[in-house]
């Protein structure tokens, strides 16, 4: 692994099809939710916390930095690509960035995914919908920092503030309808040498399980790139809410 390329963003904005995309390219591995950035997390809190006196008291803190910095090595041991596209929404929260800075890259690249939150609401209730979901289907979705969707628009949020080019902000539309112009200028970005994507054949080598997140369908891909239109209806309260979080 000689690149490690983070991918964030909001949920259904494209980061399955991205990864799947991207995947088709042997040089580069892209599979779905990573572990390794909450890895890195406890890793850190248990070095700086719990484990700190154990460290100290035999000399060993030192070694704090390359036992979280190996985590990343470690987790994608038998990956052969040289570059990881790592998928976790949390990157772009400050904390995490940090992370990175201090642990796997002093000049990170993030891709960051993004799409219209009615867009995005609209999806999550036809899923709930499709998964039998028991109760309102609006509700929690946009709570102040609720998973999936409102954590990680504080994410999306600070990044935007925060951007000294470590940041490739991709809209769900351009990946949907630029496809191509959308993949070079991420391979620009990432320093990548380019490679002929095929668009008409797009299969997801690494399928996530679901079952796990309660929400079969979830990350679902069609061969061709199409966008599916959701005959989905939502009260005013959550539209309102959407555009203000749009402008």
């Amino acid at each position: 692994m000689n690149k490690f390329i983070a991918l964030s963003g909001l949920p259904r904005s494209g980061s399955t099809l991205l990864s799947s995309i991207l995947s088709q390219n042997l040089n580069i591995h892209a599979e779905g939710n990573s572990a390794v950035c909450q890895l890195m997390w406890d890793k850190q809190q248990s070095c700086n916390g719990n484990s700190k006196e154990q460290l100290l008291a035999t000399n060993r803190k030192n070694t704090t930095k390359d036992l979280i910095a190996s985590i990343p090595s470690i987790y994608y041991k038998d990956v052969t690509a040289s570059t990881v596209i790592d998928k976790c929404r949390s990157w772009t929260l400050p904390d995490n960035m940090n992370m990175l800075y201090k642990y796997v890259d002093s000049n990170p690249k993030v891709i960051v995914l993004e799409r219209p939150f009615v867009e995005i609401v609209r999806s999550f209730v036809a899923l709930r919908q499709a998964n039998n979901y028991q109760g309102n289907l609006e509700e929690g979705l946009l709570d102040d920092w609720a998973e999936p969707i409102m954590r990680s628009y504080e994410g999306v949020k600070w990044a935007k503030a925060n951007n000294n080019g470590e940041f490739l902000f991709i809209q769900y539309d351009d990946l949907l309808h630029n496809t191509k112009s959308t993949i070079n200028k991420i391979y620009e970005f990432c320093k990548l040498e380019s490679f002929k994507h095929d668009f008409n054949n797009i299969i997801n080598k690494h399928p996530e399980n679901d079952e796990v997140y309660g929400m079969l369908g979830q990350h679902d891909i069609r061969p061709t790139i199409s966008k599916r239109k959701l005959d989905v209806k939502l009260s005013d309260e959550i539209m309102t809410k959407c555009k203000q979080l749009d402008q």
